[in-house]
């Protein structure tokens, strides 16, 4: 269970850092898949909190 709980906490970290670069990025196309990245990653970590 704590390694479910890490790798839900790691998703979590890794959405925020993408949303962050997203915010960050001047070039449009980077904005695009970074703020693409930063959803899948938050409904990942969504669908493994649901299943705890």
């Amino acid at each position: 269970m704590k390694d479910m709980q890490a790798r839900l906490e790691k998703l979590k970290r890794d959405a925020a850092e993408c949303a962050l670069i997203r915010d960050l990025a001047s070039d449009p196309k980077k904005r695009k898949l970074f703020a693409r990245l930063a959803e899948q990653l938050a409904v990942l970590a969504a669908a493994v909190e649901q299943h705890q």
